[in-house]
């Protein structure tokens, strides 16, 4: 758990959630940002982000019920459950947006 010291108050969390966004914006190609995350992030992060990825696909992709995404990706139904929440439901609708970049690119 964070210290006094180590907390961050919103404002400095915002600005570093902006500055890390901006970084991201300014990879150009898969490779870099594979080399950015794999320094950024441990190899569990990295698998989580990968798991909630597949996870988007497939259900965009009517992919089966909950209980046959878990069997095949080793994921909890609430991990799925919270995936298709933020699919269907959240305002950022970050998933939707490069699913659709996807889609496009692909026709």
């Amino acid at each position: 758990m964070r210290g006094p010291a180590s907390r961050n108050s919103g404002a400095r969390r915002a600005k570093d959630e902006k500055a890390l966004f901006d970084a991201f914006a300014k990879l150009k190609t898969s490779a870099e940002a594979a080399r950015f995350l794999r320094d950024l992030a441990t190899p569990a992060e990295l698998e989580a982000f990968a798991e909630r990825w597949r996870i988007a696909r497939m259900l965009d992709e009517g992919g089966g019920s909950y209980r046959e995404i878990a069997a095949e990706t080793g994921a909890s139904t609430t991990t799925i459950g919270r995936v298709a929440r933020f699919l269907r439901d959240e305002d950022h609708q970050g998933y939707r947006l490069v699913l659709g970049r996807l889609r496009k690119k692909a026709n």
